[in-house]
């Protein structure tokens, strides 16, 4: 296991600053760790899905055929 004395040459180096790209602000950089939702609007779609099927849905009216067991 490598202990903070292994670093000790680069722990106080000041981090490199590009030339070339401004520096992202605190808000971009918080937002590439965020959560994302790969399937945008999926669960939006589900919910009106199933909306739809309980608002259409009929129950089959009981049988008169079925017979249940006395107990």
């Amino acid at each position: 296991m490598r202990e903070i004395k292994d670093y000790e040459d680069i722990i106080t180096m000041q981090a490199p600053v590009s030339k070339k790209h401004p520096q992202m602000s605190l808000e971009d950089r918080a937002a590439q760790f965020a959560p994302f939702a790969a399937l945008t609007g999926f669960d939006r779609m589900i919910e009106e899905t199933a909306l739809s099927v309980r608002e259409s849905y009929n129950p089959p009216e009981p049988s008169q055929d079925l017979q249940f067991p006395q107990q």
